[in-house]
């Protein structure tokens, strides 16, 4: 697993020239409500269906987007809040990825790159995506890699926006003490 995980950081300085080069994309803003959805989600390589109005009646939701499964950046992504899972639990919060890839997909990488501690949604029909301002600009099949994160009343409270893979965990986690305070 060690080699696995040392190989995918070996793509990290690509990715970040990539990331960088990228055009500003707009997101929603903080205060504004969302649209509950209801969507094929996986959990641990199980598949159910995720509700966003079920989650937040728990406490505040971290939604995040991803471009595409088993890519090197949304495998890093997906391992770091695997890695944090704990802390947010802590806060009451919990974590929904979401990605334009099929329940299938998102099946496996649930039970990889997720480790089976957070579930993965499929929006193949990116009305999810559309309705959180996270396509890709650049490439309008995928979602862009955006974060936010939802207080118990619907609203975005944060929201952190960035190809780089590595800050989301850290931004989500800092937004979710705020709300705490």
């Amino acid at each position: 697993m060690t080699f696995r995980f040392n190989r995918l950081l070996a793509w990290v300085p690509m990715m970040l020239a990539f990331g960088s080069a990228g055009p500003a994309v707009a997101a929603l803003d903080v205060g504004q409500k969302v649209a509950p959805f209801t969507t094929p989600a996986a959990l641990a390589g199980k598949p159910f269906t995720y509700s966003l109005q079920e989650a937040l009646a728990k406490g505040p939701v971290v939604v995040y987007f991803f471009p595409a499964a088993f890519s090197v950046g949304c495998s890093i992504e997906a391992h770091a809040f695997a890695d944090a899972m704990e802390q947010f639990a802590a806060l009451n919060a919990t974590v929904i990825g979401v990605s334009t890839d099929d329940i299938e997909t998102l099946s496996k990488f649930s039970n990889q790159a997720c480790q089976g501690k957070f579930p993965v949604a499929s929006d193949e029909s990116k009305n999810i995506t559309k309705s959180f301002d996270a396509v890709m600009q650049t490439r309008p099949d995928y979602a862009n890699r955006i974060s936010y994160v939802i207080a118990p009343n619907g609203s975005v409270v944060s929201y952190y926006q960035s190809l780089n893979p590595f800050k989301h965990v850290e931004k989500m986690l800092d937004a979710v003490k705020e709300i705490k305070k």
